[in-house]
């Protein structure tokens, strides 16, 4: 495999490179394609457009530029920003282009405002070892993607996923995959965002599974989201339309954005979120997506595509940890009753997480955070699909982080891709992470990519079922979301 891998796409060919001769086997990457135009000029907040075709060989073989304009140094998956203006694009990693391989479209997670498609993490090399071919796919972000805009279409950011998915299936084909096996998955926002598209009618042609990775949901009612651009108008100074945001430089309101949603930083900036949901993210329109997305799933839509679904125990606990000395003195019950005001609910709830309770008080806002943001969306999508044609797996994680001392948010993304040899992953999973468990986590994704079967009973089959996955143990538990049902 001397020579470099061309494939041809719709708009023209494109040359890739061959990666990791030997073990794992070898596999093709092609990077930065465009499956739009760059969102720049007079298709800034535009829907977006397909891309302009090119006669001569695309190279393909550095990641494109990221919606993403700024590296993190302290975010717990390394998110490269690269620069440029043609954003919208996709990554293909493949084993074969002469094959029909099951495909995985991989969406970013970042609260619908960071993250990027070119992170180390999100690499394909071992699903392509196992017979997937792997795309990961960008997307507008924060307010360029998600903010209410007169004169422009809403939820730009979904019709870039759509977008995207629609170039998956008039492309793949050419780099060895099958459009009619092509399952979504994501983490975190990109797990809001799976669940998002399995509710939405327009998106059900574009793929045929579902894998959510500690989903976290939008919804964002159509008059917060309103109200919210309105303030960044304010704080920019021009008029809440489409030409006035189109006169502000980009960065501007980058910078803009978070003030305009909340002042609020730290934990009173999460509190905020428990109050008055994510800042930016999918709003519920009236149209591209009629109505919030349990209720969606919860009406028949996406019933004919199976989904596997989970979170891990402690999402966002580190975060309230942070607090731990300014929280001690604080009763546990005291501070959630300005979230659960229904008083055997709060008592119901603090019963079934009486363990989480005796850590102290930080430790059980956490646990309270991490399951109104995460956790309970599990047994809300899952019941709300109680009586679909397609079967719901559950999983939870609980593997405990050295480093973090939680079973936290982001943790458990390199076992599902078998990727714990990556960049910065021992600074989350330790120096030395269970590769039983990344072999048992990663086989069961490959299975339910390529079967439809994670291989354990399905939560519709029984109610309450969910593996677990925990270091060197993966059982099968009734009652693995019992502690989070008095949130019901």
């Amino acid at each position: 495999m001397t020579e470099s891998p061309t494939a041809s796409t719709a708009s023209g060919r494109v040359r890739g490179v061959w990666r990791g001769h030997g073990t794992p086997a070898a596999s093709a990457a092609f990077l930065g394609i465009p499956f739009a135009r760059a969102p720049i000029g007079d298709l800034r907040y535009a829907a977006p457009a397909p891309p302009e075709p090119w006669t001569d060989v695309r190279d393909a073989t550095e990641y494109g530029a990221t919606a993403l304009r700024r590296t993190g140094t302290d975010t717990l998956i390394p998110e490269p920003a690269i620069a440029g203006e043609s954003t919208l694009n996709v990554n293909v990693f493949t084993p074969s282009l002469d094959a029909s391989l099951p495909v995985l479209v991989w969406i970013h997670g970042g609260g619908y405002t960071e993250g990027s498609p070119a992170s180390p993490w999100y690499d394909g090399s071992t699903f392509n070892r196992d017979g997937v071919v792997t795309v990961s796919i960008s997307y507008r972000l924060g307010f360029d993607g998600f903010g209410f805009i007169e004169g422009a279409p809403h939820n730009r950011g979904v019709l870039d996923w759509i977008a995207a998915l629609e170039w998956v299936q008039q492309n793949i084909s050419a780099f060895g995959g099958d459009p009619n096996r092509v399952t979504i998955g994501g983490q975190s926002a990109g797990g809001g965002a799976v669940l998002a598209l399995l509710g939405m009618p327009s998106a059900q042609h574009l793929f045929h599974r579902a894998l959510s990775i500690s989903g976290a949901l939008a919804d964002v009612p159509l008059g917060e989201a309103r109200a919210r651009s309105t303030r960044l108008a304010a704080l920019a100074g021009v008029a809440a339309d489409v030409d006035g945001f189109r006169s502000v430089d980009e960065a501007v309101l980058h910078g803009l954005q978070g003030k305009a949603a909340s002042a609020k930083r730290g934990l009173a900036a999460m509190t905020d979120q428990l109050v008055n949901g994510l800042s930016w993210g999918p709003m519920v329109d009236g149209e591209l997506i009629a109505r919030p997305t349990v209720d969606a799933l919860r009406a028949g839509i996406g019933s004919d595509k199976p989904l596997l679904l989970g979170a891990a125990d402690d999402e966002f606990t580190m975060v309230a940890e942070r607090e731990r000395n300014a929280l001690r003195l604080i009763p546990a019950a005291l501070l959630l009753r300005s979230f659960l005001r229904d008083r055997n609910a709060r008592r119901a709830y603090l019963e079934a997480n009486g363990p989480q309770r005796a850590l102290g008080t930080a430790a059980m806002v956490g646990r309270y955070i991490s399951d109104h943001i995460f956790r309970i969306v599990v047994p809300r999508v899952a019941e709300a699909r109680s009586g679909a044609d397609a079967a719901t797996w559950a999983y939870r994680f609980s593997w405990v982080s050295p480093t973090k001392g939680w079973a936290c948010h982001c943790l458990d993304v390199p076992f599902w891709f078998d990727g714990l040899d990556r960049e910065r992953v021992d600074a989350l999973a330790g120096p030395h992470p269970p590769q039983s468990l990344a072999d048992e986590m990663h086989s069961a994704a490959v299975r339910f990519i390529t079967d439809g079967d994670p291989g354990w009973p399905a939560w519709s089959t029984a109610p309450g079922i969910a593996r677990v996955f925990d270091g060197d143990r993966a059982e099968v538990a009734e009652d693995a979301y019992d502690s989070v049902l008095a949130l019901l």
